[in-house]
């Protein structure tokens, strides 16, 4: 796709992976829409977005209200008449074991990470068909290829990311619109620390030394957790799909892939590689429970 003088949209655009995916079409001279809740930061980005050769439009919107995402759709077809590449980007996790979830947080799990994708997706999905052009790029997780503990509500609100995306691409053959699901697995980013319920990025931070200790003292194996990734690096990767149009649900992270291969050939045996981590995440989970 030529990304020159095209319309982008990214939501989730104030932070992490949505700034890097910006910066990046801004670089090959898009008109990019930056859609996101804290205005102050996304002015930043737009000012970064300029320098770096883009043109930049700020909407201010909460995605995992409705009408928000029509408004963001709408907005930018009544300026641009053209959606190019739709991120759907924003997304928020939640740490909390199943019993201790609120409804609230259950449904705010899928209200930003699922409903979101779907209200934009479907309002975009009219004009793109018009033209016979477009990308739709959705941020899954390899949570939603596998299961992991204390924040099953993003879990199944990713899994169902994964799903809608794959059921998108079958009403899309025979087009030249593309439908591409991201999934990968720790980005460097404020996102960990901003879980509801909870930082599961301190979780894991006391989690995983703990879990090696046990893997040692119980014969276990020790999780293969992948390197973490910088935002850029993962970006350029996303891009790298968008550039080649139609392609496969994409892994950023060595070994993400095969490990989801491998959860649906035996769950059983994907659990085993991270049972050591598991155990080590409900002990800390229970013991800061009791701390308080």
């Amino acid at each position: 796709m030529t990304i020159s003088s095209s319309v982008v949209v990214v939501t989730g655009a104030s932070s992490g992976l949505g700034v890097e995916l910006s910066y990046e079409a801004a670089r090959r001279g898009a008109r990019v829409v930056l859609v996101a809740r804290r205005s102050d930061r996304l002015e930043e980005v737009a000012r970064q977005v300029t320098e770096l050769g883009g043109t930049a439009d700020v909407i201010v919107a909460d995605v995992s209200l409705e009408q928000e995402c029509y408004r963001v759709i709408d907005s930018t077809l009544s300026k641009y008449g053209q959606i190019d590449v739709l991120f759907n980007n924003a997304g928020r996790g939640n740490m909390a074991r199943v019993e201790d979830t609120p409804t609230e947080q259950w449904r705010s799990m899928f209200a930003v990470n699922v409903d979101s994708i779907f209200w934009l997706t479907a309002r975009a999905l009219p004009l793109m068909r018009a033209r016979n052009a477009g990308h739709i790029v959705a941020i899954s997780s390899v949570a939603g290829r596998y299961g992991h503990p204390l924040n099953a509500a993003y879990v199944a609100a990713k899994h169902a990311v994964v799903g809608f995306i794959a059921a998108l691409r079958t009403e899309l053959v025979g087009t030249n619109i593309h439908a591409t699901t991201i999934c990968p697995a720790g980005i460097i980013t404020e996102w960990a620390d901003a879980t509801e319920g909870g930082s599961i990025g301190t979780m894991y931070g006391a989690a995983i030394p703990r879990s090696r200790v046990l893997a040692r003292e119980q014969g276990l194996q020790t999780a293969p957790l992948s390197r973490m990734m910088t935002a850029k690096e993962c970006s350029d990767i996303i891009w790298n799909a968008v550039d080649t149009g139609r392609s496969d649900d994409v892994y950023t992270h060595n070994g993400t892939r095969e490990l989801a291969v491998l959860s649906t050939q035996d769950r059983c045996a994907q659990e085993d590689k991270f049972e050591a981590l598991w155990i080590a995440m409900n002990q800390t989970y229970e013991e800061q429970r009791s701390s308080k």
